[in-house]
């Protein structure tokens, strides 16, 4: 009976109930799209890297090391020699591993030399393969293959030539330009610093630093992108790399191992532990972007209390018919929070469709265009207490107006006021 008689009342008021359901749902759209996306840009965050047992390089701190080798963001103090990376790779717990060496960019964006491993074995977001919209893998000297904001953002095409740049500066004013790259490949969107990367072999790393000495090029050193097809090209050192394990019962075992290393000072770091510590550095942005959505959520509950107090004057006659009927304080009470309990339920799941519907058109195009993942929202687990502190928030919104119509006279509303 009550909750007919609420229906019916909202009914006679659609208009203003209708302008109050739509401030809730686009409320509640904001207050739960900015919450997924916030626990997506973590674990995308979180995913960057994936699949990897352990991350190597010179002794540094987890973060540092972190920051250079997957972001690709500052310089490491020191590098790994060759040989002490050809032993770890060649011990009998690693089952592959991935080469990278830092130094080199082409109009800003960073160079990575690494080995065809790279496309063997690198994963991300969820154990995803590097995959190519265009053309394959580098297989010879002076060939690279471009991330997907490189091509995007510089309009390349493979079979285009590019010249790299010594240092990483957006302007550099020492080019290898004696030793042009040709692009043979460009990989899809993946949302991680990949997409900004050129990847080339450490072979052509070497090649194009061949005579150079402190960052210029000296006289009667070089050598000519032919010549150096004919020498050693063995790198004497390497800024880090990428490990994976037969087993992960022996990751603490081998991250021992190496960061005891008697022949140098070397650092094995757990990609996750090391990016959940990164992450807890970015705290105070995920506190605000709580605080904005709860803002946005307050500002909708008012205007609902708002809109309830209202119409309370245009309720007058209609709330002393049911006291004269004999309904009893308590149940005009119980009625107004009834009315706002029903429209904040309608809200919420209006606002939960939406950003369902909206996550799976808009998908497709995030992932093409900006390689970013996004999963619907569905049923999960912390929805429930979402739910259940949205309309305890909402009755708590509707206890003014439903105070005030408790608290009306039996005469209110049957004397015509002039």
């Amino acid at each position: 009976m009550m909750t007919r008689l609420a229906l019916r009342s909202l009914a006679n008021r659609r208009v203003t109930a209708l302008l109050t359901l739509l401030s809730l749902t686009i409320s509640i759209l904001l207050l739960l799209g900015v919450d997924h996306l916030r626990q997506q840009a973590r674990d995308n965050f979180a995913q960057a890297v994936s699949g990897t047992d352990l991350i190597v390089g010179a002794r540094t701190g987890p973060v540092n090391l972190l920051l250079y080798s997957v972001f690709h963001i500052g310089n490491p103090n020191n590098n790994i020699s060759w040989d002490s990376w050809q032993q770890l790779e060649n011990s009998r717990d690693v089952a592959w591993a991935i080469p990278i060496s830092l130094g080199d960019s082409h109009a800003g964006f960073r160079v990575i030399g690494t080995s065809t491993a790279m496309f063997e074995h690198f994963r991300y977001s969820r154990e995803r393969a590097l995959e190519f919209s265009q053309g394959e893998a580098f297989d010879d000297l002076y060939q690279v293959v471009l991330g997907a904001r490189v091509a995007e953002a510089l309009s390349y095409q493979p079979g285009d030539e590019i010249v790299i740049s010594h240092g990483t500066g957006a302007v550099s004013f020492a080019d290898h330009d004696d030793k042009p790259f040709t692009v043979t490949g460009i990989l899809r969107p993946t949302g991680t610093p990949m997409d900004k990367s050129l990847l080339t072999s450490l072979e052509s790393i070497e090649a194009i630093h061949i005579g150079w000495q402190q960052g210029s090029l000296v006289p009667g050193l070089g050598a000519s992108a032919e010549a150096t097809r004919q020498m050693d090209l063995q790198p004497q050192s390497i800024t880090a790399g990428f490990i994976g394990l037969n087993s992960r019962m022996a990751t603490f075992g081998v991250q021992r191992m190496i960061n005891d290393y008697p022949g140098e000072a070397l650092s094995a770091i757990l990609p996750g532990v090391a990016l959940s510590e990164l992450w807890s550095t970015l705290g105070n942005f995920e506190n605000l972007l709580r605080i904005l959505s709860m803002l946005v959520l307050l500002a909708a509950l008012m205007g609902m209390a708002t809109m309830l107090l209202a119409s309370l004057n245009e309720r007058r006659r209609e709330l002393a018919i049911l006291r004269a009927v004999g309904a009893r304080p308590w149940y005009l009470l119980l009625l107004i929070q009834l009315e706002a309990l029903m429209i904040s339920l309608a809200a919420f799941l209006l606002g939960w469709l939406l950003l369902n519907a909206s996550i799976q058109i808009l998908e497709p195009w995030l992932v093409n265009r900006w390689g970013v993942f996004i999963e619907p929202l569905g049923a999960q687990a912390g929805l429930l207490g979402k739910l259940g502190l949205f309309l305890g928030s909402a009755l708590l919104a509707g206890l003014l107006p439903a105070l005030a119509a408790y608290r009306k006279s039996l005469a209110d509303g049957l004397v015509v006021k002039t």
